[in-house]
């Protein structure tokens, strides 16, 4: 075992959850753990839905890696719990983890600063989509606080719009209803205070949607992104501020639309994205000359960092 790994300590690999993201945790969860024992480290499984959290409470782990995504693990609800214990953690902190889930919130931070994020309203009843169709169609309907592009749906008129909210609403009383962005998507990766290259996203559905994410094997992910050097150096610079204006930190994801006039648009932050094989960190890291055992070893480093939870 090296010297860094047993520095390291004993350490809780947080996956599963009770969101509705579970599945798509536990394989990342479990990718990341196999990442950590082959580079010797004495990491664990930790399913809050299996009970397992009375683990942490007994002192059993020295840090731990959190990669629960959604409700419950993405949202500050398990930082706030590793807080209270003294537990080093990987990510963004409480409010950093809080604000950059909740879609509404975080948009009103972006906006409150200046930086640009599409328009959009938010509706807890059907008299609130009034309001919605007067930003013009298309628009995207989502919950506010949902991740993986669950309940996200893109429509075109009055009808999809009442049916889409009916399902939104199902899963967050809050629906954010945003102006659609004609234009290239694209995802920046973060690490501590660096921006990975630029991922320019392809698919043949409406948006990169949750069948784009994990299930179609004909989504395009484009590294180089094809935008100029200038460009790209620009939009990670607007990440970098977008990301840092949650108060998030450690490592994610931003994710942009850019419309047809090269402009770029804030869409989301991801403070816990995914480590699958399709997720998008491992592959703008690849680009960067970073494999995926140096990057989750990255990661889990920076819980060493004064105390601070790897937030810088």
């Amino acid at each position: 075992m090296s010297a860094q790994a047993t520095s390291l300590g004993r350490v809780a690999v947080l996956l599963g959850g009770n969101a509705a993201e579970r599945e798509i945790s536990l394989i990342s969860g479990n990718a990341v753990l196999e990442s950590l024992r082959r580079q010797g480290v004495d990491a664990h499984p930790v399913d809050p839905a299996e009970g397992e959290l009375e683990r942490l409470l007994r002192g059993e782990f020295h840090r731990a890696f959190i990669v629960l995504h959604g409700r419950g693990g993405e949202d500050g609800v398990i930082q706030g719990y590793l807080e209270t214990l003294g537990i080093p953690y990987t990510g963004s902190g409480v409010a950093g983890s809080a604000l950059a889930m909740d879609k509404v919130r975080g948009k009103l931070v972006w906006l409150g600063l200046g930086l640009p994020t599409p328009a959009f309203i938010v509706a807890r009843d059907e008299a609130g989509l009034k309001s919605a169709e007067r930003l013009g169609f298309p628009l995207m309907v989502k919950p506010a606080r949902e991740g993986s592009s669950i309940g996200i749906c893109k429509v075109g008129n009055v009808t999809e719009l009442r049916d889409a909210w009916r399902e939104a609403v199902a899963l967050d009383s809050d629906v954010l209803i945003e102006q659609w962005i004609e234009g290239a998507e694209y995802t920046c990766a973060l690490l501590g205070k660096r921006a990975l290259p630029l991922i320019r996203l392809e698919t043949a559905n409406a948006f990169y949607d949750y069948a784009a994410k994990y299930q179609d094997e004909g989504t395009g992910y484009h590294c180089p992104c094809g935008l100029d050097e200038s460009t790209e150096h620009a939009f990670q610079a607007l990440s970098r501020d977008a990301f840092a204006a949650l108060g998030a930190g450690g490592w994610g994801r931003v994710d942009l639309m850019s419309d047809s006039g090269g402009r770029p648009w804030l869409i989301e932050a991801n403070t816990v994205p995914g480590m699958t094989s399709h997720s998008l960190v491992p592959m703008a890291a690849r680009a960067a000359g970073i494999d995926f055992d140096a990057l989750v070893m990255h990661i889990l480093m920076m819980t060493l960092s004064d105390g601070d939870g790897g937030r810088d």
